[in-house]
């Protein structure tokens, strides 16, 4: 089956964060009990055609602030040469790049992030940062850049005026679709999100993805939304499931 639509109905779950009532978190139920997961060396195409061994690592990483640079910069530094085909480039040069745009980012060295072991490689092809997260007993949203880790999760922000006058902001928690890369992302050559081929994990992906969403909306709000999506995955017709998840 090819790739579904961008635009399809979605079920969503709006509840009051329980460590901030200045908040409101608004969750994509449809994406969240989807059975989306990431086949990576498993029948993944890559994002450009042509590069099916990148996976989506081909464009580099961009750093989401100064912390998340400083964090992994922490972990590059364990990374030895058993765990990271391109230590001795990324010594020499440097593996920081700053775009077009003056923001700064993971370098990109022939075609792909400079932390991307490429086959063959004695250590094993893959992500170097998320090699060293297995190898060190923790997870990897401790030793990879914040978009690396969230991905294809997509948080967002937005300030919401009620009739009355006064303001919340909104979090969404939804979807990493081909938009969130920006105007760039309708030229990708193959996206996971919307393909039957990676709507094959055996959980959803609020069960598989429970320390991503923790990290990003705190431990009790994981819960609250945990619990909706038990019920949404409980009703006899479950309301508006991903159309790349039905088949």
């Amino acid at each position: 089956m090819p790739e579904v639509s961008l635009d399809f109905p979605r079920a969503y779950v709006e509840f009051v964060d329980p460590d901030d009532p200045e908040q409101v978190f608004r969750c994509d139920l449809t994406w969240l009990t989807s059975n989306w997961t990431c086949i990576f060396g498993g029948g993944c195409r890559g994002i450009y055609k042509g590069r099916p061994n990148d996976g989506c690592c081909t464009l580099g990483a961009h750093f989401s602030d100064a912390d998340d640079e400083e964090r992994v910069k922490g972990y590059v530094k364990q990374l030895g040469r058993e765990d990271w085909q391109l230590r001795k480039e990324g010594k020499k040069n440097g593996w920081v790049e700053t775009d077009d745009d003056g923001d700064r980012k993971t370098r990109v060295v022939d075609g792909a992030c400079i932390f991307l072991n490429r086959p063959g490689f004695e250590g094993g092809a893959g992500c170097a940062l998320h090699g060293l997260a297995l190898k060190r007993g923790v997870h990897f949203v401790e030793t990879k850049p914040d978009v690396c880790w969230q991905l294809p999760i997509r948080r967002t922000f937005r300030e919401v005026e009620r009739p009355d006058g006064t303001t919340y902001t909104e979090v969404g928690i939804g979807e990493y679709d081909r938009r969130g890369w920006g105007p760039g992302g309708h030229d990708l050559d193959w996206y996971c999100t919307g393909n039957t081929e990676a709507h094959i994990g055996v959980e959803a992906v609020f069960e598989s993805s429970k320390v991503e969403l923790q990290t990003l909306m705190g431990l009790k709000a994981y819960d609250v939304l945990a619990e909706y999506c038990r019920r949404h995955l409980e009703a006899a017709r479950p309301l508006l499931p991903h159309p790349a998840s039905k088949s």
